[in-house]
């Protein structure tokens, strides 16, 4: 069972996920919270799978929340999700630096986000995968120069090359396809790849990607 927590400001917004959420077979909700500082103490009380987290709420914003989720070392295994509309565009790729494993547009289609809660629980991240590609690439040639990363030299050829797809939002299936390997063998160079740099999840790897140079902005592969 996938335990989600929901934390936005607007009740209607939160009585519509969990409405979504807990007619499924599979998830339930967890619990709410109506700001930050709320949502941290039930993600440490209640140890959810998965966070839906609005970036823009009261006391401590989504952003600064989801910080203190990630570095919380007891909290490794909730997973992250931000909430967002194209008026909060510009903090997409500061939510992904920040450590959540993924972000939506609050207007997503319902089967959209359902399909995100299952895929972020699996290890997949950085979901509506067009929009995602476009926006972290907008956002990271934004960021700061590209530094170079001493734990890439670490990586293998392949490995390189699967980081690379990874960071132009490929999903396993598609990296699989690209380079003509089953997808358990693109998901064991990910699993590699993430375990050598220190990664937190996919989302972490494509940041990784970028600020180290390896991917540019408007790269494609």
């Amino acid at each position: 069972m996938i335990r989600v927590l929901l934390a936005d400001d607007q009740s209607l917004v939160r009585a519509g996920f969990r409405a979504l959420l807990a007619a499924q077979p599979d998830i339930e909700v967890a619990g709410e919270a109506a700001d930050g500082e709320e949502a941290l103490r039930r993600v440490r009380e209640l140890s959810p799978d998965v966070v839906l987290m609005d970036i823009r709420m009261p006391l401590l914003d989504g952003l600064a929340a989801t910080r203190r989720i990630t570095e919380d070392g007891r909290l490794d295994q909730v997973k992250v999700v931000m909430l967002t509309t194209f008026e909060l565009d510009e903090y997409v790729f500061e939510a992904i630096r920040s450590g959540a494993s993924g972000f939506l547009v609050k207007d997503t289609e319902p089967e959209e986000l359902l399909r995100a809660v299952r895929a972020v629980v699996e290890g997949d991240a950085l979901l509506s995968p067009g929009v995602t590609r476009r926006l972290i690439a907008e956002f990271a040639s934004r960021s700061k120069a590209p530094t170079g990363i001493a734990e890439l030299a670490a990586l293998t050829e392949r490995e390189r090359e699967v980081m690379a797809l990874v960071g132009i939002g490929l999903s396993n299936e598609e990296i699989a396809r690209r380079l003509v390997v089953s997808p358990l063998t693109a998901k064991t160079h990910v699993s590699r790849t993430m375990v050598k740099l220190g990664a937190r999840d996919r989302a972490q790897l494509v940041v990784l990607a970028y600020e180290s140079g390896l991917v540019r902005p408007g790269w494609l592969g």
